[in-house]
């Protein structure tokens, strides 16, 4: 069985829209695209560090947007992410059947997912792919969460927990705190919530 993980770069208010840049996904009218930007231009060796070690090659499942705009631009990029253009992508539509990107999959259904799931091979990430994430904690097939914190409010946007989002009980693996706040965590999936009484 392979592990599906879900990375992405987040606000304290739970934002995930349009990370990288002001035309990443300006849907909405979302007018605050490139927010993590001013903070990577100070980053420093250990977050560099980590963000290597997210960025080695692994098989990707994405959603048609994400899809789309990865296909425009890794093709053309891939010295800025390495192996990125080797490995399979797995994307979710109704709508595209091919792609001229090599190694690209497409799935149609939440069962060709539990199926690549339960296949054999690399675990896969998840990148961007708001929707599609929505529905991965709908049927609990997210284990693990490699997330970025970043120090800003948007108010708008986008958000990683939607309400589509199960009560799920997860541990922390790895956690790294930048100089200039950007909170770096890793999650594995640890069975249901337990509840209690503080003092009990």
């Amino acid at each position: 069985m392979r592990k599906i993980i879900v990375l992405s770069f987040i606000t304290l208010d739970g934002v995930m829209q349009a990370p990288g840049g002001p035309e990443e996904d300006t849907s909405s009218d979302f007018k605050y695209g490139g927010w993590v930007a001013p903070y990577f231009a100070e980053a420093d060796e250990a977050a560099g560090e980590l963000m290597a070690k997210q960025m080695k090659p692994a098989d990707l499942l994405l959603g048609r947007k994400t899809f789309e705009i990865f296909a425009s631009y890794w093709p053309e990029h891939g010295d800025v992410w390495p192996g990125i253009n080797d490995v399979t992508k797995y994307a979710m539509s109704n709508t595209m059947i091919k792609s001229d990107w090599k190694n690209s999959v497409f799935l149609k259904s939440i069962d060709d997912i539990k199926k690549l799931k339960n296949s054999e091979g690399s675990d896969i990430q998840v990148h961007g792919s708001g929707n599609l994430i929505q529905t991965l904690f709908k049927h609990d097939l997210v284990d693990e969460l490699w997330l970025k914190t970043f120090p800003i409010t948007l108010g708008v946007g986008k958000r990683l927990f939607g309400e589509g989002t199960i009560a799920a009980a997860f541990t922390l693996t790895e956690s790294l705190v930048t100089p200039n706040g950007v909170i770096f965590a890793n999650y594995k999936r640890a069975g249901e919530v337990k509840t209690g009484t503080i003092g009990d």
